[in-house]
């Protein structure tokens, strides 16, 4: 067996590190953890991530990242993001108290100016596996195929551009959102082909 990524080895002390803080009352426990918790930090330091890890608090879990599949004509519908200047499908963070379909509804509305509705659930993808680059913390990517009620396409500040795309014609993907796989994926169970992926 492959030795683990030091960034994904980072996320795992991270995170026996902080449910530890969560739970121990042992102050040489909350030392030990303590140290843990900066030696994650400094091995993400040299996989080139600077994270902070003491606002983390509580029982460590992965977040939960929310994507949208919009169809036209079974071309995939993608924004170019002010961030980076590259391009995924509308989506973001799932926040605290959201349903993930109302999250990711949301974020297209935001993102697009189009209302849609959460039809089905294309996959749930583990972000280590599938070739994105290192990030301090752990993620789950939950693709929806998403049905246009309405709206309009128009910018936000997040989005330099909005398109619809051919699989076979991708423009230059955000990788830290999404990779050619989980959309090629997402389109062909869209379609109707399989049932939902998942890690």
């Amino acid at each position: 067996m492959a030795p683990e990524p030091v960034h994904i080895l980072a996320q795992r002390i991270q995170a026996l590190a902080q449910t530890g803080l969560a739970f121990t009352k042992d102050r040489y426990d909350i030392e030990r953890y303590k140290q843990l918790r900066e030696i994650a930090a400094a091995l993400m330091g040299d996989a080139g991530l600077l994270p902070s890890f003491e606002s983390e608090w509580g029982y460590a879990t992965p977040k939960v990242d929310t994507r949208a599949i919009v169809l036209r004509e079974n071309k995939v519908l993608l924004v170019r993001e002010a961030a980076d200047g590259l391009w995924c499908p509308p989506g973001g963070w799932a926040d605290v108290g959201d349903q993930p379909s109302v999250a990711v509804e949301r974020e297209v509305l935001e993102e697009t100016g189009l209302t849609v509705q959460a039809t089905r659930l294309l996959g749930l993808w583990d972000r280590n596996l599938h070739g994105h680059p290192p990030r301090p913390f752990h993620a789950y990517k939950l693709f929806f195929l998403c049905e246009e009620l309405g709206g309009e396409l128009q910018l936000c500040e997040d989005t330099l551009e909005i398109g619809f795309f051919e699989l076979t014609d991708l423009p230059p993907l955000s990788l830290d959102r999404v990779v050619v796989v989980e959309i090629e994926k997402s389109v062909e169970l869209a379609l109707g082909r399989g049932p939902t992926y998942f890690d």
